[in-house]
């Protein structure tokens, strides 16, 4: 396992983080997960090298924080915890209450990093950025980050706080962060948390068709809107992608290694990258995420790669969100 620092901080992850929102067993969208399975994905990861878990109240009601805090039991001292606080609750009191719940939650006194879910601009952000540094003083948190900012937001930020992190969506199928928010990421040295690696599984390479991808893994932009469960109301590229798909497929044979650990790859090689929120349901995926971590890709691969879905990205263009469309998506 590799491991790179946060931001300006000193905390040091791996570049792997175990994602947890797919151990919560009562989540809509991840049907019967088993909780045992859920701890020893946790376990699993802790033995491959993984000291990094990412959390949130969102996941599951509160039952994901509750099976971390449960399975990182005795071995807390030697992780790094990120949660976050919903953007309904970004006013310092309710805030507070957050944090304090989720600390709860996870059985534990301080939260290692805590992230912004979502931005809400009908929250001043001094008054959130104010009750970050005040559970900061207090050591109920080691750093403030975000998640789901696009550079119109993250340009507020500066004179009133410091994001260590921004977590986002970022896959070879999903490259939307690269047109603004990526580079402002690098110039700001805040380390990228890279979710949906896998962009919902589609690049561990089990679907063939887009009928195959089941409704609920199927809601981003990258499919059309006559799919249940979109909002979005475009057309999607399904086509594209998965003719993609077929290109990257052949490449990972080409170098031997399954296109999921390429696809974890690749967004390891980008500069600006801190780590990749990668989930698992059981001690094998666990494991499997863990070592894409050491999958070395040459320049000419790594081109290879990115020119095989430069034609979804720019489809997609530079709207962050996958699953609605930017004319829907407030902005401050």
């Amino acid at each position: 396992m590799k491991y790179r620092r946060l931001g300006c901080t000193d905390l040091e992850v791996s570049t792997v983080c175990m994602g947890c929102w797919s151990i919560s067993t009562k989540d809509f969208f991840w049907d019967g997960q088993a909780r045992e399975d859920s701890i020893r994905a946790i376990h699993g990861s802790l033995e491959a090298g993984v000291n990094f878990f990412d959390t949130a109240p969102a996941y599951g009601n509160g039952e994901s924080e509750e099976i971390l805090g449960e399975a990182l039991q005795g071995r807390r001292a030697k992780c790094v915890v990120a949660t976050k606080v919903p953007p309904g609750d970004l006013e310092p009191a309710k805030l507070r209450a957050s944090c304090e719940a989720s600390l709860r939650a996870l059985q534990t006194d301080y939260v290692d990093l805590y992230q912004v879910h979502w931005p809400n601009p009908g929250v001043p952000w001094e008054a959130t950025w104010g009750a970050l540094a005040q559970l900061q003083a207090e050591g109920k948190i080691r750093a403030a980050g975000v998640s789901n900012f696009g550079v119109s937001y993250l340009e507020q930020l500066p004179h009133r706080g410091r994001a260590e992190t921004n977590q986002l969506p970022y896959s070879l199928l999903w490259r939307a962060v690269e047109y603004e928010i990526l580079p402002w990421c690098r110039a700001h040295a805040t380390g990228l948390l890279c979710y949906s690696p896998l962009a919902q599984g589609l690049l561990t390479g089990k679907f063939r068709a887009p009928q195959e991808v089941p409704d609920k893994r199927a809601r981003t932009r990258l499919f059309s809107a006559r799919r249940p469960l979109t909002r979005h109301g475009e057309p999607g590229c399904q086509d594209e992608a998965f003719a993609a798909i077929d290109a990257l497929r052949a490449i990972a044979a080409e170098v031997g290694q399954a296109l999921s650990r390429v696809a974890v790859a690749w967004l390891l090689h980008q500069p600006g990258v801190a780590a990749v929120v990668a989930g698992a349901r059981d001690a094998r995926q666990a494991a499997d995420n863990a070592q894409a971590a050491e999958v070395e890709l040459d320049d000419a691969v790594t081109r290879r790669l990115a020119e095989a879905t430069e034609t979804v990205k720019q489809i997609i263009g530079a709207n962050a969100d996958p699953w609605e469309h930017v004319s829907r998506m407030e902005r401050p």
